[in-house]
């Protein structure tokens, strides 16, 4: 996506094989392979060669929800709602190395730029550091007061980012451990962050709608977009640091120009809510999941050279027009489910806030026992 100002995104390829909704995508360094995760368990690494098949690997027991190329593109890590993160070796073998990595699912995981060490993020309410060859635990990080969505590394590995269902983005400094400022202007759970490619800002996507950008240095909120009619699931820098795509349960994703401050585009491929969106490194490719299961790989063509969709087998699909009622229908079904998601992380949130209740009463009344007992 060198130039996204004079071309036209154009929707190049569907992969196929996932079985329930994709919760993450990710592209290997050289944009040779495509990683995503899904509500079904498994991985799949799909290969941008046309008619090249896929590997689909098995090892979670539950629902994954993150996936992350190391910088060399030689490991893949995985987090699960199953608690573990697992580092595969991405080739046909599909080998794996799966450690108890948090007490809750593991909601997020990320490769320092130097490859040695990597970030996880969970309901738990704790941020870990682990080395990655022995995949030992190195610290945890505890502010947050609920679960946390997303955990980031800065392009230099000094700072961590996260983000969280108190709705608040934490910047925390690696080697003091401490947390060095926090951001409350969500009005909601936030549902990612990330680090612009310079390292000196930050973009945040969260329930309320919206997307913020702040400044890491001077802590000052730059742009604030409020572009999408639903929670915004997750958003990727361009490598140029130029241009942010954006995914939202409103089914579409936008391209933003961060330069002059405006939306560039609003694209419609999902049927349902888009998860997940990812640029590939070179800023060729960027890529997006739905819970219509299946990862899209979009690339900027000019005009009248725009390529037929393929499926991973390379059948071509034919595009679907849907009369305006059924779109409508669609459309307001998605929206009530928009309202249940957001219901249910409510309760959620409450249930967390009970048991934790709980937890303190049993602890308080065996400390009593404990006092009683001569």
């Amino acid at each position: 996506m060198a130039a996204p100002c004079a071309e036209d995104p154009s929707l190049e390829r569907h992969f196929k094989g996932h079985r329930d909704a994709v919760t993450c995508v990710d592209f290997s360094i050289n944009t040779k392979q495509l990683a995503s995760g899904s509500m079904d368990s498994c991985l799949m690494v799909w290969h941008m060669k046309p008619q090249s098949r896929a590997y689909r690997f098995t090892g979670h027991k539950d629902a994954v929800t993150c996936v992350n190329f190391s910088p060399s593109g030689h490991l893949l890590a995985s987090g699960s709602r199953d608690k573990t993160v697992r580092i595969w070796v991405p080739n046909v073998k599909g080998e794996s190395t799966a450690f108890r990595a948090h007490t809750a699912t593991v909601r997020s995981v990320h490769f320092c730029s130097d490859g040695q060490s990597f970030v996880t993020a969970s309901d738990d309410k704790t941020i870990k550091v682990w080395a990655t060859h022995r995949q030992k635990f190195l610290f945890s990080l505890s502010q947050h007061i609920n679960w946390v969505r997303c955990a980031k590394f800065s392009p230099d590995g000094r700072l961590i980012v996260s983000a969280s269902d108190d709705k608040t983005v934490k910047l925390w400094d690696k080697s003091s451990r401490e947390c060095v400022h926090s951001y409350c202007e969500h009005g909601g759970f936030v549902t990612y962050v990330d680090f612009h490619p310079s390292g000196t800002c930050i973009a945040a996507a969260g329930m309320d709608n919206t997307v913020k950008v702040w400044d890491v240095r001077t802590h000052r909120l730059l742009q604030h977009y409020q572009l999408h009619s639903a929670a915004v699931n997750g958003l990727s820098f361009h490598p140029s640091g130029n241009y942010l795509i954006t995914a939202s349960s409103d089914s579409t994703l936008k391209i933003l120009d961060l330069m002059e401050g405006r939306l560039l585009y609003t694209l419609h491929g999902h049927q349902g809510p888009a998860t997940t969106v990812a640029f590939s490194r070179t800023g060729e490719y960027f890529a997006s999941g739905g819970s219509d299961e299946q990862p899209e790989v979009d690339f900027p063509v000019p005009p009248g050279r725009g390529r037929s969709v393929e499926s991973v087998q390379s059948q071509p699909q034919e595009p679907v027009s849907m009369p305006q009622t059924l779109t409508s229908t669609l459309e307001h079904i998605v929206g009530q489910l928009d309202v249940l998601t957001q219901t249910v992380s409510i309760l959620e949130q409450r249930l967390t806030l009970t048991e934790d209740k709980l937890k303190q009463c049993l602890e308080n009344q065996q400390l009593i026992m404990q006092r009683a007992t001569p």
